[in-house]
């Protein structure tokens, strides 16, 4: 397959299932995210030569993101930790540090407040997501370090690796996966693994 005029392999990345500890050569150091040709809601994660499919925002890629405009920010950005739902999975193998997601967990998205684009305590006042969602999307959450050092308002928040929507529906912003590519993916993320979304 042609992605960007390179040749990657579409094939599914190695299977494996709850493994130990991954070792440190597993961790990838590099991997990126590219639209689509004629779709940019949708693209690839390339990893290793190998492609495996992700739904992006529904404003695209843009450099220049803003809050609410539905644009996955262009950049290179490193994961900073994994959240995960502990009564909808095992924990996965990765290199990040690892959180289970509990009820109360919240993250602010609201510009006009001092706790913009961090994790939050419900219940909270201003505006926020909810991390303990319904709609299993927010199972696997790999924080990215997304608009953090300088954290400047209006410029994005809540920007996530996270699980797809049936048919890969857009995003508001995030890179979201199947399941199993996301569990894949994780066993290679670590926290000075470049993700470069172009």
């Amino acid at each position: 397959m042609i992605v960007n005029g390179n040749r990657v392999k579409k094939k599914p990345f190695p299977a494996g299932g709850r493994a130990k500890s991954p070792g440190p050569r597993a961790m990838a150091g590099r991997l990126r995210v590219i639209a689509r040709t004629g779709d940019r809601r949708r693209g690839w994660l390339i990893l290793d030569g190998r492609a495996m499919p992700v739904a992006l925002g529904r404003g695209g890629i843009r450099a220049d993101k803003r809050e609410g405009d539905g644009a996955t920010p262009r950049g290179i950005w490193h994961p900073r930790e994994l959240r995960y739902r502990a009564d909808h999975g095992l924990r996965p193998a990765t290199h990040l540090p690892v959180r289970r997601t509990r009820r109360e967990d919240g993250w602010c998205d609201d510009p006009a407040d001092g706790r913009y684009n961090r994790p939050v305590r419900l219940p909270f006042r201003a505006s926020h997501e909810e991390m303990w969602r319904a709609d299993a999307l927010y199972d696997l959450v790999v924080v990215l370090d997304h608009n953090e050092r300088p954290r400047q308002a209006k410029r994005g928040s809540a920007v996530f690796l996270h699980l797809a929507r049936p048919g890969f529906e857009p995003t508001a912003g995030c890179v979201a996966f199947r399941r199993a590519d996301l569990r894949r993916l994780l066993a290679r993320l670590g926290p000075r693994t470049r993700i470069e979304i172009v």
